[in-house]
C-alpha cells in the first residue's frame, strides 16, 4: 500500500537535489512564475509579450547558462510543485520562456490551434522554439497546430513555417 508520505518524500528529494546543485534561486523564481501563470494568461497576449520582454531585457543575467540545465531545473520544479502549480503546456511554456529569456537565451514561445483528432472541434497548444526548432517537445507540434501568436519574434523568425494538416 502506498502511503501519503511517498509523494511528499519524492518532492522533498527533488528540492534537496536542486539545492545541492545551487539552483535554489532558479527553482524559486520559476515556482513564482508558474504560480502566476494562470493569472498572467488573462492579460492580452501582446501586452503580456511586452511585459515579459521588458523583464528579460531590464534585468538580464550576465552569465549565459545552458538552456538544458535551466529547463531541467524548471521541469523538476513543475514535478515537485504539483498540485500547487498547475500542469499543462501554458504553465510549462510560460515559465520556461520567462526563465530562459531572463538567462539571455534567444527562445520563442508559440501558441497554436489545430483540429482535434476526431475532427470535432479545435485544440490549443503552446511550445518553445530554440534555434528554429521546437524545444522540449516529443514531436514537432507545427505539424498539428497552426501558429496563432508568438512571444520572442527574433527567435521565431528563424523557425520553419507552420504546417497544419
Amino acid at each position: 500500500m502506498r502511503s501519503w508520505w511517498s509523494p511528499l518524500r519524492r518532492r522533498l528529494s527533488i528540492v534537496q537535489d536542486v539545492h545541492r546543485r545551487g539552483d535554489t534561486g532558479l527553482f524559486m523564481q520559476s515556482f513564482c512564475v508558474a504560480l502566476a501563470a494562470p493569472a498572467l494568461m488573462h492579460i492580452p497576449l501582446p501586452r503580456l509579450d511586452a511585459l515579459l520582454e521588458l523583464t528579460a531585457t531590464r534585468w538580464p543575467h550576465p552569465v549565459r547558462r545552458d538552456p538544458d540545465a535551466i529547463a531541467a531545473t524548471v521541469l523538476e520544479m513543475l514535478r515537485a510543485g504539483w498540485p500547487i502549480v498547475r500542469r499543462g503546456c501554458l504553465t510549462r511554456g510560460l515559465t520556461l520562456y520567462y526563465v530562459l529569456r531572463r538567462a539571455g537565451i534567444d527562445v520563442a514561445l508559440e501558441f497554436g490551434m489545430g483540429k482535434v483528432a476526431n475532427g470535432d472541434g479545435f485544440d490549443g497548444h503552446c511550445w518553445l522554439v530554440l534555434d528554429g526548432k521546437p524545444y522540449l517537445e516529443p514531436h514537432d507540434p507545427r505539424r498539428e497546430y497552426a501558429t496563432m501568436y508568438t512571444f520572442g519574434q527574433k527567435a521565431a523568425a528563424r523557425a520553419q513555417p507552420a504546417r497544419c494538416g
